[in-house]
């Protein structure tokens, strides 16, 4: 079973999706699930070097106060996931495509797994406010989870990815997807949203009948 998750590194709402899909695994386990990590840009008009919190606040939702409001709802889910959002220490939002490409450079690589990277990045920029856009923040956090420092700097030097981001994300827009997180399951039932455990344990139980329909037809 394959489950695509289209998400972005700086989408409160998929670091809660992740952590309610962790806690539907941990209830059944599902031993030959397989995450593939997919790229969609919140903002992809974004400047390459990102947009200071506050006139990003004001572009995005009218000013701080409806902000506020926006924000305080998220952080009463992340509590009641144990996580602990720290909305007022983000000083900056990055564009986050070369946080894309360095999850695909994980997902590519069989020394580290693309979930911790990806647990990585949000802790980095939800709970500790670092800047995921800053290349140098990116190699810090890709060597803490131990990726080669060395190639994630040449990477994040050059151009490598950038194009296949841009139309992986087109593709998702292209496909009906309109936020995140969305999840695909085996390319083809997509569930939008950080949904609650029990409904992703549903459709985990009906991918299953499903593949084992299919395997008896072939018998």
């Amino acid at each position: 079973m394959i489950v695509d998750i289209y998400s972005d590194t700086i989408c409160p709402w998929c670091f809660i999706g992740k952590r309610r899909l962790e806690r539907a695994l941990a209830v059944r386990p599902q031993p030959d699930l397989a995450f593939r990590w997919r790229p969609f840009q919140l903002n992809p008009d974004m400047p390459a070097e990102g947009m200071e919190r506050q006139r990003y606040l004001a572009l995005k939702f009218g000013g701080a106060e409806n902000a506020q409001r926006v924000y305080d709802h998220i952080a009463s889910a992340g509590e009641e996931e144990g996580i602990p959002f720290n909305f007022a220490g983000i000083g900056r939002t990055p564009n986050t495509l070369d946080s894309h490409r360095l999850i695909r450079m994980a997902e590519e690589s069989e020394a580290v797994e693309a979930n911790s990277l990806v647990q990585a990045l949000f802790d980095a920029y939800f709970l500790d406010g670092r800047d995921i856009g800053d290349t140098e923040v990116l190699s810090e956090i890709a060597a803490a989870v131990g990726m080669d420092r060395a190639a994630v700097e040449r990477l994040l030097a050059g151009d490598e990815g950038i194009d296949a981001m841009r139309a992986e994300d087109a593709f998702a827009r292209n496909s009906g997807i309109t936020g995140v997180p969305c999840f695909v399951f085996n390319t083809r039932y997509a569930l939008p949203g950080a949904q609650p455990p029990e409904v992703l344990l549903r459709m985990f139980e009906t991918m299953r009948s499903e593949n084992e329909a299919a395997l008896r037809a072939r018998a």
